[in-house]
């Protein structure tokens, strides 16, 4: 009898590498060639495939595959009724989510929700955008884009609905934000009827308890040093820890030895602090993986 596999349709594009990062802090590996669209994993239980995201959600929806990783905001473009078993807060720039944004030209007259009334705009995020129009009483024209949907205002529409991290690119093209849309993270989602399969069910919560776990690990160090027990209290007074820091003795009764995880950007401030206040032997360790 063969083994059972989880069909998983990972985003081809702008997040695909740093969607192999993820998976490799979480365990598992992936490589591909630049023309494959099926990566390998050296799970022998994961299919993979990859799909652009704003396809995982139909395909995850019709059952071809089991599961996938996709943005919010295309599941609800598509309005594709699927789990989500978890949110993944990671994008291609940095761990924040992500917005879709109104932006119109710098100098525009436009300057409300309201003012978009009867005026032309471009996005990729068609339904979703009608739909917050609708919301606010405002009847437009909304287009598709095929790309380049910032070079398209002022001459050929009014406004364009695209998304953004941090707001540089618009700025960049001389344009303005609005207002916000919607918000979006990636998540992993699943068909109804492979989430019903106890199997894959399990596999699924697998693969979301340690990728998120590779999440919480980004940013964090874990830091270990020896103490002296004399100084032991003003150690671990300059200690932030996630819950308490791990205190043992040593062979030598006098010294204790210190264990905590840390934001890997207050290291440089701490050590030397920790230095001063009798820490020895102290060591500085990358995390893959915080549960």
């Amino acid at each position: 009898m063969s083994s059972p596999t989880l069909k998983i349709a990972l985003p081809k594009g702008s997040l695909q590498e740093s969607t192999y990062r993820l998976f490799a802090h979480a365990g598992w590996k992936i490589s591909s060639s630049s023309r494959s669209y099926f990566p390998r994993m050296d799970d022998p239980e994961l299919e993979a495939i990859l799909i652009r995201a704003q396809e995982i959600a139909r395909y995850v929806e019709d059952g071809v595959m089991d599961c996938g990783l996709t943005g919010r905001d295309w599941v609800m473009e598509n309005e594709a009724d699927v789990v989500e078993v978890c949110a993944l807060v990671y994008a291609k720039q940095e761990a924040r989510p992500v917005r879709w944004v109104v932006a119109v030209p710098d100098a525009s007259a436009i300057t409300t929700v309201q003012d978009l009334q009867g005026k032309r705009i471009a996005t990729e995020l068609v339904g979703a955008t009608k739909r917050f129009l609708a919301q606010h009483g405002v009847t437009a024209h909304v287009e598709f884009s095929w790309g380049a949907t910032e070079a398209k205002v002022p001459t050929l529409v009014d406004a364009i609905v695209d998304v953004t991290e941090t707001g540089s690119s618009l700025r960049a093209n001389n344009l303005r934000i609005l207002c916000d849309v919607i918000e979006s993270v990636t998540v992993l989602v699943a068909n109804k009827d492979s989430w019903e399969d106890p199997w894959k069910r399990r596999k699924m919560a697998q693969l979301a308890m340690l990728l998120q776990g590779a999440l919480r690990a980004d940013g964090m160090v874990g830091l270990k040093m020896n103490v002296p027990k004399t100084k032991l209290k003003q150690v671990i007074a300059l200690l932030p820890s996630l819950n308490a820091p791990t205190v043992s003795s040593l062979y030598q009764q006098d010294w204790m030895s210190v264990e905590t995880v840390i934001s890997e950007f207050t290291v440089r401030e701490l050590i030397p602090q920790l230095r001063k206040c009798g820490a020895e032997g102290i060591i500085e360790y990358s995390l893959n993986k915080v549960i």
